[in-house]
Formats: structure tokens, sequence, C-alpha cells
């Protein structure tokens, strides 16, 4: 299998084919790679559901041993696609203590880090508008029972059309 990492890769349902996609890539789609969610205030805040991890940014464990604890990023290692927090250390048996890697899916954004001007300028530029509509119900009423029928492609009729059951 070729090693160089392919621009043109669109997709794969092969793990293989994902995976190298992954091992490959090059720094800057590696970046990408460690983003995670926000938490639903700076989501409304940014109007953005995730954003790229960065050292300093306080975040909330969601699943695993460590369940429901916060801390800061401590280290963000883009090689491995790893993210290291503060205060999280595992006992080896020899009693010394090394820090656990967490996937960024993991992880929940709680407060970032806005020491950057970049990072603030990136979040006010890429922030999508927040747009308040109101649901609008409509009511239909059923007078006769009705059955799919499906159109051929060539045909300019929207598929699942419904038309009156005969009797």
């Amino acid at each position: 299998m070729k090693k160089r990492f392919s621009d043109s890769w669109v997709g794969s349902k092969q793990p293989r084919k994902q995976r190298k996609y992954r091992y490959n890539a090059p720094m800057h789609i590696r970046h990408k790679m460690i983003a995670a969610n926000l938490a639903k205030d700076l989501r409304k805040k940014y109007g953005k559901r995730s954003i790229p991890l960065r050292k300093g940014d306080t975040v909330k464990i969601m699943r695993g041993e460590f369940k429901k604890k916060k801390g800061k990023i401590e280290t963000v290692n883009l090689s491995t696609l790893k993210v290291y927090i503060e205060g999280i250390q595992r006992s080896k048996k020899d009693g010394t203590k090394t820090s656990v890697p967490f996937e960024p899916s993991n992880v929940q954004i709680i407060e970032l880090n806005l020491d950057d001007k970049k990072r603030t300028d990136a979040l006010e530029r890429k922030a999508k508008p927040v747009i308040k509509e109101e649901k609008k119900q409509v009511i239909v009423q059923k007078t006769e029972k009705t059955l799919p029928v499906m159109a051929k492609k060539s045909d300019n009729i929207i598929k699942n059309k419904n038309v009156p059951a005969k009797k």
C-alpha cells in the first residue's frame, strides 16, 4: 500500500482506508481532526458546534473511567491525535504517575482559551449567525387511505406521491 497522503480521497467504508487517511494526514489536516464539541452556552455564543482543541482550554470528560471530571488541556499530541488533561493521571505498578491520553471525541469544551488573537478573530469570522424562526405547524387531514406510488427516474413526478387507494 502506498504511504503517500491522497488529496483526492473522498471517503471509504473500509476501516483500513480510513486509518490510512488519518495516519498519513499532514499537520494542517490533523489539526482539524483534533476538534471537540462545544458546551451548549458556547454553541449559542459562537454559532459553531465544534472547534479544534488547544492547550489551555477547559474541558469536561464525557466518556470512560474519568467521566464528568473537568480540567485544563495540558498537551495536544498531533502525531497520536490524543489530548492530555491536567490533574488526570493513572498510577503505574512501580508507583509513578502518568498522564492519561484522551480522544478528542470523548471530551467537551467548557471554556475556551482566548489568549491567541488569531483564534478569537477566526471564531468571530467563522461564526454562523443564529437564526430564530418560529416553527410553523401545518395540520393535514386524511380523508381516504393512501398508498405510496414509486415514480420512475425518467418521470418528472415526485417520489412517494400519495394516491387514493382502490377498493
